[in-house]
């Protein structure tokens, strides 16, 4: 057996570094979070080659007194906690004390910083690990961070970070968070020389949504709010048009910490469920404030992610508040006309970001985005209606809707007002024959049509044993089978909403389902219903009556979701009069 060696202190410090520092958005994240937890209002972060060469963080924060500079440096010095008790109720955003002495164990880093109180700031120099100077330096409130050369002394780790472009990309994802994160924190961002974002700290959570986002997201999200004894979820939510197709828009803030989230995503996902197409995701911003004494940080090196202790309670406030902000409003897509691409760019008068140490300037570019943001957002925004009130899909409006006619045998267009209406018939015939079956599921009011003869089926043991064991779920939904002898099972009855389909294909697609989980309750196989639903619905390249189609969109508007079809397609886009003006050129 090898001998058992007792390391070096700069080994342990590399192979501690490791954990904390394992690319340059990861020093960028401990400096920041640091500026962040100092008080800082305003900080500056600029990054050359990817931040593998050089990263520089300034904050107008308190600053380090003298005596704490070295010890800073140091594993597990920390400002932000003094005892094992204090993790329990952490209420900032570091406090393992790791990062800076990982970061000057792996690279060439000077500090410069003053607090109000002194009269001179401290200028302290360390490189991989050892002091190499300290002295007196006039310099601003506050603390300037210079890291170059990251892991020039560890090339083994070096050499697996990529390129300057995509370790850049990283960083410019991490500067979006932390705007949307502190949105009464000025940051600015500089990459190679280049501003590339600046927010300005106003503490206008939809200001930042445009400086990260732009304007074309804005008019497409909704806000929600909802307070609880120990929770407070405020943030907004996007229209089912805005969906991704992966979950990087997912963003969820808790006590300002930007974290990922199972959780979260679940619930919020959950909520979505009947307004989205399968395999695409929501776009969210959810800012919750909860009791830190409920959640436990300390269980990601990154701390990016936590622990809830109540998480059923906070799936169940999420899912419903996001729920509520889907569907308070109409969801009807507006489709909106871009501008003509030979349109001549506008000047942008060009304005120099100020560092966190100038004020006045700082007051002086702040007013000037403010003002850009407003210029720019003066186009005006599609009307959100209230639900069944003056919408397009309310009883009132019913009456003064006027069918125009069918295209493609699939189409019906509807004028109303100042809009015109593009009706699917498929999917909005599909979504009446789902909720209207999953109302008769809930109420236990589904009623069956006989099926003469029965049909006879065979199953494996398996899927026999499902059947006998939700021979009352089955009978709830509306089918009535019975043992036939061995594994046979005759079919005698099914819900009259989906008579007239395939009886064998679908009787054995609810069995799949049942086959997928644990089924206790008949609402569990919504899914699979709306798989038969789909099936049952008049079809595309079908020709309806104007009567059928009156029928239809009556019916349609006293769904509690009358947007989506189950599997998330829209029922209904819009054309307002003003874009439909735009296309033939009639407005500019």
């Amino acid at each position: 057996m090898p001998h058992i060696n007792i390391l070096d202190e700069s080994t342990i410090n590399k192979i501690a570094a490791g954990e904390v520092v394992e690319r340059p958005v990861s020093v960028i994240k401990e400096l920041v979070e640091n500026a962040i937890d100092a008080g800082a209002g305003n900080i500056s972060v600029e990054i050359k080659g990817g931040g593998i060469d050089y990263i520089r963080v300034t904050d107008n924060g308190c600053g380090i007194r003298k005596e704490d500079i070295p010890k800073a440096f140091l594993r597990h010095a920390t400002s932000k906690i003094k005892c094992a008790e204090d993790l329990c109720d952490i209420n900032s955003l570091g406090f393992r004390g790791e990062a800076l002495s990982s970061v000057a164990a792996i690279a060439m880093v000077e500090l410069m910083t003053k607090t109000k109180e002194e009269v001179f700031g401290y200028r302290y120099r360390i490189e991989g690990g050892k002091e190499l100077s300290f002295d007196e330096a006039g310099i601003p409130n506050g603390t300037t961070v210079i890291v170059r050369n990251l892991f020039y002394n560890t090339p083994a780790r070096r050499k697996f970070l990529k390129s300057a472009v995509t370790e850049g990309g990283y960083i410019t994802e991490l500067m979006e968070r932390l705007i949307l994160s502190h949105p009464s924190v000025s940051f600015k961002y500089t990459l190679n020389g280049n501003v590339k974002l600046a927010s300005t700290g106003s503490g206008d959570v939809m200001s930042d949504v445009y400086t990260v986002f732009g304007r074309d997201i804005q008019r497409l999200l909704v806000n929600i709010e909802y307070d609880s004894e120990n929770v407070r979820l405020r943030g907004y939510v996007g229209k089912p048009e805005l969906c991704r197709g992966n979950r990087n828009f997912e963003l969820f803030f808790v006590n300002n910490r930007s974290i990922r989230s199972k959780l979260l995503s679940s619930a919020t996902e959950e909520a979505y469920k009947p307004y989205m197409m399968l395999h695409r995701f929501p776009f969210v911003i959810l800012y919750i404030d909860i009791d830190s004494s409920l959640i436990d940080v300390n269980v990601h090196p990154a701390k990016t992610e936590i622990r809830f202790y109540e998480e059923q309670e906070l799936y169940r406030i999420v899912c419903e508040a996001v729920t509520a902000g889907i569907t308070k409003r109409e969801l009807i897509p507006e489709t909106v006309t871009k501008a003509p691409v030979n349109v001549a760019p506008q000047p942008v008068k060009s304005v120099t970001v100020p560092e966190p140490f100038e004020e006045k300037r700082l007051e002086e570019y702040t007013k000037t985005v403010k003002e850009t943001a407003l210029a720019g957002s003066n186009v005006p925004e599609p009307v959100q209606e209230t639900l069944f009130k003056e919408g397009f899909l309310s009883e009132e409006a019913k009456e003064t809707h006027r069918i125009i006619g069918q295209v493609f045998d699939t189409y019906w267009i509807v004028e109303y007002k100042d809009s015109m209406y593009i009706i699917d018939q498929h999917a909005a015939h599909e979504k009446v024959l789902y909720e209207r079956f999953s109302k008769q599921i809930a109420s236990n009011a589904v009623t069956s049509q006989l099926i003469s003869p029965p049909c006879i089926m065979t199953f494996s043991p398996a899927q026999a044993d499902i059947i006998n064991e939700n021979l009352e779920i089955l009978e709830q939904t509306g089918f009535t089978v019975e043992h036939f002898g061995g594994n046979d099972f005759a079919l005698s009855s099914v819900p009259t909403e989906l008579f007239g389909m395939s009886e064998r294909d679908y009787f054995i697609s609810v069995i799949d389902g049942l086959s997928e989980k644990n089924v206790k309750k008949p609402e569990e196989i919504k899914d699979r219903i709306a798989t038969m639903a789909c099936k049952a619905a008049v079809k595309g390249n079908m020709r309806m009556s104007e009567a059928e189609a009156k029928a239809l969109i009556s019916e349609l508007l006293l769904l509690d979701n009358p947007y989506n079809c189950p599997h998330g397609r829209p029922t209904i886009v819009s054309y307002s009069r003003s874009e439909l003006e735009k296309m033939f050129k009639r407005i500019v």
